[in-house]
């Protein structure tokens, strides 16, 4: 019975992260490709440094801040050898965040500490959720001013310290507008206090930046931001990295705890 069940000797068994799979061939492949695109697309639009190879993606966009520069494990390979190859690529002081959807072993001694193991949680297009209220005005990055107060909202309310005092075009640069993101800002009147992002990749939307300045907490700002993003394609689901403050959000919106990744960051 059990010889029964072996394929014939020498047939190759997919393991789902053989780089000609299609992207949704899992779900958590197309987190990965989706999070492996948000961390180059800002950078090859801009001219800055990037890398998008078989087993790893990365974009770095500054030398300040570890969420300006991403690092995106494609496949379970050696987190070392990846490392050595972004220290031969890109600069050697520059900070990143670095992401694995798989464990990768104690990396300190490679310079790196360990930010965690947040949860990669998803929500089904088919979901019907009550979307939820707020007094703020939600609308999209539709010009430069508007771009801008979504990247001061982010430093400030995130917060980014390595970024304040806040200077235009530390993370958004004009082409953001241009390209498959789309930044979302909540307004009290003029007064920017919420942003989010979606970007759109293999099929998946990826929801990133969210940040709440402290005058909007507890007016429904940051779930009508998150809602904002993860709508946007309606037909797609959406996915996030979560924060242990954004769980408890997302988890109203009808996101699902998929699976923990591991997040690490060079400083």
């Amino acid at each position: 019975m059990g010889a029964s069940i072996l394929p014939p000797e020498g047939e190759h068994l997919a393991t789902g992260w053989e780089a000609d799979l299609p992207a949704d061939d899992s779900l958590v492949r197309q987190a990965v490709l989706a999070h492996a695109s948000w961390a180059t697309d800002a950078a090859r639009r801009t001219g800055n440094p990037w890398y998008d190879g078989e087993t790893w993606a990365a974009g770095f966009l500054g030398d300040r801040g570890a969420l300006t520069n991403w690092v995106v494990l494609k496949q379970p390979v050696d987190p070392g050898e990846v490392i050595a190859a972004v220290d031969r690529e890109f600069p050697r002081d520059a900070p990143y965040l670095f992401v694995s959807a798989w464990p990768t072993g104690n990396l300190k001694h490679l310079g790196l500490g360990l930010a965690g193991h947040p949860p990669l949680m998803v929500r089904f297009p088919s979901t019907t959720t009550t979307p939820p209220t707020t007094d703020l005005e939600i609308r999209p990055a539709t010009d430069l001013d508007i771009l801008a107060d979504a990247e001061r909202v982010l430093i400030e309310g995130y917060p980014l310290p390595e970024l304040q005092p806040y200077q235009p075009g530390s993370l958004y640069d004009p082409t953001f507008l241009e390209g498959p993101s789309t930044v979302w800002v909540g307004y009290d009147g003029k007064v920017p206090l919420a942003t989010s992002v979606a970007h759109h990749a293999f099929g998946l939307t990826v929801v990133e930046n969210v940040a709440v300045l402290p005058q909007a907490r507890g007016r429904g700002a940051g779930a009508a931001v998150t809602w904002a993003a993860t709508t946007q394609y309606a037909d797609s689901p959406a996915a996030l990295i979560a924060s242990d403050d954004g769980q408890p959000v997302y988890q109203r919106l009808d996101y699902l705890r998929l699976e923990r990744w591991t997040v690490w960051v060079r400083p």
